[in-house]
């Protein structure tokens, strides 16, 4: 992994690259004494994750980390300082970590595993559903493909509700929003809620729709879904998030709020 670290003060740099190497002694950082010295090594080379302090001169570590972001998408930001106020900035960030000088070895080893651990001990789940930059489902990698876009976006009104059923009545209401409900959408609704059920049955994923009297709902528990593991906490997801959550539906905008707050990865 390509790992930099940036601080002005150059014992507790080498203080961080000491811990560093306690928790993972393969690993060579590059360090640098100045945001722009580590700006210029990040417009050249790939960065995967950074250890930024916050306080520097000529330009913070937030506004860094921005930059350093914008170059590197899915790079991992990990503030190192002295001071507990800026968390709340930090995270606004999606910063993948949060540590306080001096770093210690528990610390570091904990947002280490944040950054790299792949859900070890959970099976791999069948459906992945994808809600940031646009809303996609596929089952065993293949993509889910439907009949009719309502059928499509009917499914992705059940996953934002993360479990919670929802009427078929409720359901008329978000998709066609101040349209009429009456006999005609009654029968369309119960076409496209077919249309669904064959598409997850065609792929031996109906498992995941839940359904009873005038209700649905999806089984958050089969899902491998991004913004239920946001919501959870989780680094990768979080670095990915781009404000673009179910960008295609007006409905959702009610559900972003949650991700604006920028969810801390649980201790």
């Amino acid at each position: 992994m390509n790992v930099i670290a940036i601080d002005d003060e150059p014992l507790a740099l080498k203080d961080l690259v000491r811990t560093l190497h306690g928790v993972m002694p393969a690993c060579e950082p590059l360090t640098f004494a100045t945001p722009r010295a580590a700006l210029e090594h990040a417009r050249r080379e790939p960065v995967d994750v950074a250890f930024l302090d916050i306080e520097m001169p000529g330009m913070s570590g937030l506004s860094l980390a921005k930059e350093l972001k914008d170059l590197h998408p899915d790079l991992h930001v990990v503030f190192v300082t002295s001071y507990s106020q800026y968390a709340v900035d930090a995270f606004a960030l999606h910063a993948t970590g949060y540590l306080l000088k001096p770093v210690h070895v528990e610390d570091l080893a904990r947002e280490l595993t944040f950054i790299y651990e792949h859900r070890a001990g959970n099976p791999r789940k069948r459906v992945r559903v994808q809600t940031f930059g646009g809303f996609e489902v596929f089952v065993d990698d293949a993509p889910l493909a439907f009949k009719r876009s309502k059928s499509k976006e009917l499914l992705a009104l059940l996953v934002d509700r993360h479990g919670g059923s929802v009427s078929a009545r409720e359901a008329c209401a978000l998709l066609w929003e101040d349209a009429p409900h009456n006999a005609s959408q009654r029968s369309y609704y119960q076409t496209i809620v077919a249309d669904l059920r064959s598409a997850l049955a065609s792929a031996q994923a109906d498992d995941v729709l839940v359904k009873a009297w005038n209700s649905l709902a999806v089984n958050p528990d089969l899902l491998d879904c991004d913004s239920y593991r946001f919501l959870e906490g989780d680094p990768a997801a979080i670095n990915a998030y781009r404000n673009d959550y179910l960008p295609s539906y007006s409905w959702a905008e009610f559900s972003v709020g949650a991700f604006h707050k920028g969810a801390r990865p649980s201790a």
